[in-house]
């Protein structure tokens, strides 16, 4: 059975796993001081599931009012369940708290933005409920 709670510091080493296994290599020398920063926000959620004492998923989550609309909105910027645990529910797990979190925060809608190549994950977010929003835009702003 899997639990959710909220991230630890000492998650970190497993997280920055985690993240590499998503494409985000060498996280390590940051990813504690990160984790501080975003467990601080007060508009961000930083989530795992752990199997026992083993993390095997991260979930990131950030609220955001909304000016012209009622309600706000709850995007999901990182999103990870380990190799080895998917398909055993452990991503459902994590996206319905969420979706419960986003809803007692007020928030009417998710958002994930999850790119093109990654298709598995689009069926997971399809069966989830989500749908294709038609554009979505970036400027980098370190180049």
């Amino acid at each position: 059975m899997v639990d959710i709670r909220a991230t630890l510091e000492s998650d970190s080493d497993a997280i920055s796993d985690l993240l590499a296994s998503l494409g985000y290599p060498g996280t390590q020398p940051f990813i504690r001081a990160r984790i501080g920063q975003l467990l601080a926000h007060p508009d961000e959620e930083l989530l795992v599931a752990t199997d026992g004492t083993t993390v095997v998923g991260v979930m990131s989550l950030h609220f955001i009012p909304q000016l012209a609309l009622a309600g706000d909105f709850c995007r999901i910027s990182y999103f990870c369940v380990d190799e080895a645990s998917r398909g055993s529910g452990v991503g459902a797990a994590l996206e319905s708290y969420a979706t419960e979190l986003a809803i007692a925060r007020g928030c009417d809608r998710m958002e994930v933005h999850c790119h093109s190549g990654r298709t598995d994950a689009h069926r997971f977010y399809h069966r989830q409920g989500y749908e294709e929003s038609p554009k979505y835009l970036i400027k980098s702003l370190t180049s």
